[in-house]
């Protein structure tokens, strides 16, 4: 089943880089936010590059959030540690609540988000309130970052 319109985005539990746990949606309520999915070591470049995209022209606006999220499962939560530390490293200290790493349950999330391939980022785009209003998986694509910046418009007009 693909993640709706409409539909409560599914919870996330983790840890941001800064340490602090959080919950997705939770932590991204009140603002419209973009969460960039990654279920494997390969999904980075995906993630990354729409990070990158998003930075350059929706960052600014107060109203709006982005959340990372890395979903380590089987034998990838053995390093957490190094893992937790690179992506520390890799990041600017600015952007560390808006990295949530997930430890474990990557079976039943995949299934929450229908992800097809493991290579692809899974977005999706949540209302104030946390429910999804557009969703899609695949590498950076332009036409599709316009479409989800024409929903996250209309979403932060309201």
């Amino acid at each position: 089943m693909m993640l709706t319109p409409g539909q409560p985005m599914p919870t996330l539990k983790g840890e941001f880089l800064s340490g602090k746990k959080a919950v997705l949606p939770d932590a991204g309520k009140g603002k419209v936010a973009l969460y960039l999915i990654g279920f494997s070591y390969d999904s980075r470049y995906a993630v990354e590059a729409w990070a990158e995209r998003y930075k350059k022209d929706l960052a600014q606006n107060p109203n709006m959030t982005f959340f990372e999220v890395p979903i380590i499962g089987g034998m990838g939560m053995l390093g957490k540690p190094f893992i937790d530390s690179g992506m520390r490293r890799g990041t600017p200290q600015k952007f560390h609540e808006n990295v949530l790493t997930v430890y474990g349950g990557a079976g039943s999330l995949r299934k929450a988000f229908s992800a097809k391939n493991d290579k692809n980022a899974v977005i999706v785009l949540c209302d104030r309130e946390g429910l999804a209003q557009w969703f899609w998986e695949g590498a950076m694509d332009e036409a599709k970052y316009m479409e989800m910046k024409a929903v996250a418009d209309r979403l932060l007009s309201k």
